[in-house]
């Protein structure tokens, strides 16, 4: 199945209400959350007719998979295996499978018109113009420490206890999920990348239903991992990571980084995130503009938010040394340093990432190399493709390697939280 929809997001480039001016007629939407900054500010900033979106997104969360937790909780396995054995097997395989599973099921197998069989098997190939280590570092201090930077992410992770003692592992997984995702054709309905994805999304709805019934303030953040957190981090994953590997010297040509997005596109829908959000974005540029909103609605980073930061540069800072041939012993001075080019002095500081002279020196060198060597390997289209090829080939090797199950893969499996 297809569905059609507009490749232009309506944050991104449709013409909003002029700043300063408030759409005509109310929305049926609940109160803007008071920790997420104010309506008025945004509405002067971005005009009211984004502020309508932002304020819909931040008490919005994800109704379709939200419907499936609460099942869960309330009936227990039964429902958690239809949902896995539906995700594996498709809806059609279920016997009068629970209404909320149906309903999940049915809006994630229907394909939007962009999901065309050249996306699905060639449009993660830019991905694979880097190999994994570079992957790792711009995953973890580039996308992963803005994660956190967000008060609500952070919230939830203190109120569903799994913040600081989790943070290598929940690198881990996530470069799991991401490399799984990536896989040619793995977003097929039933295929390993698919799979993956809503488990992750059945994970944060699991997530969400916990932080509610452990009194996640709602009033300050507004829904638990809500449109905007799942947006923004979509964003970390691309715009963010997309320039943290452009600063270490692995930068995407424009067509490559527009292929690359609309592979996004099709994750986001698997994800749960309205297409208002993020669908039509198609480079660096654009989503730097509608994540300019996003961040306007975020709020200021919480002291949970640094002591996830630290943890993740201690938890990876061995893999520079792959990644850019960083001396081991400039690890983590190094990583945090990189981190800082990432994020900027204000958020840095805001997180208490230090800076290191000696490794700024060294990274600059290691940078200079990496940028010399892919570019003449570009020059050379019979290399090129051979190093993608074994970038590919390395991903599925180090997947077969990994024999822990995720946390999103036990959840989707195990029973659920009462």
């Amino acid at each position: 199945m297809t569905r059609t929809v507009s490749t232009v997001s309506t944050v991104g480039t449709n013409p909003p209400d002029a700043p300063g001016v408030e759409p005509a007629g109310a929305r049926d939407v609940a109160p803007w959350p008071g920790a997420r900054g104010r309506r008025t500010a945004i509405v002067a900033q971005f005009g009211g007719d984004r502020a309508d979106l932002a304020q819909w997104a931040l008490t919005t969360a994800d109704p379709l998979a939200d419907a499936v937790a609460v099942a869960i909780h309330a009936e227990g396995v039964g429902v958690r295996a239809a949902f896995s054995s539906g995700v594996t097997n498709g809806l059609a395989s279920l016997v009068d499978p629970h209404p909320a599973v149906a309903a999940l099921l049915a809006s994630t197998e229907t394909r939007p018109d962009y999901a065309d069989d050249e996306l699905l098997d060639r449009g993660s190939a830019p991905f694979y113009t880097a190999p994994g280590p570079v992957h790792l570092v711009s995953l973890s201090a580039g996308a992963l420490i803005r994660v956190y930077d967000s008060p609500s992410i952070a919230s939830v992770l203190t109120t569903t206890g799994r913040l600081i003692d989790g943070a290598e592992r929940r690198i881990r997984e996530t470069g799991q999920w991401v490399a799984t995702a990536m896989l040619p054709g793995a977003l097929r309905a039933g295929e390993p990348g698919y799979v993956a994805t809503l488990q992750v999304r059945l994970l944060h709805a699991l997530k969400r239903d916990v932080a509610r019934r452990r009194g996640f303030d709602e009033a300050a953040f507004g829904a638990p991992i809500n449109q905007v957190d799942l947006a923004r981090t979509w964003m970390d994953f691309t715009l963010t990571s997309f320039r943290a590997e452009e600063q270490m010297g692995f930068g995407l040509t424009t067509n490559e980084s527009a292929t690359l997005y609309r592979y996004w596109w099709l994750l986001a829908h698997l994800l749960g995130i309205d297409p208002r959000l993020v669908e039509g974005l198609a480079s660096n540029d654009q989503a730097a503009r509608v994540d300019e909103l996003l961040q306007a609605v975020t709020g200021p980073p919480i002291p949970e938010s640094a002591q996830l930061a630290a943890a993740t540069v201690a938890s990876i800072s061995a893999d520079l040394h792959e990644a850019l041939s960083i001396p081991s012993g400039l690890g983590a001075k190094a990583l945090s340093t990189l981190a800082r080019r990432f994020h900027g002095e204000t958020l840095s500081d805001d997180l208490g990432l230090p800076h290191s002279a000696t490794a700024s020196v060294v990274l600059d060198k290691a940078i200079q190399a990496a940028r010399a060597r892919r570019s003449k390997l570009r020059r050379d289209p019979v290399k090129w493709d051979a190093a993608r090829e074994k970038h590919l080939a390395d991903a599925r090797k180090q997947l077969a390697t990994i024999r822990d199950a995720p946390e999103y893969r036990s959840e989707s499996a195990s029973a659920p939280d009462r």
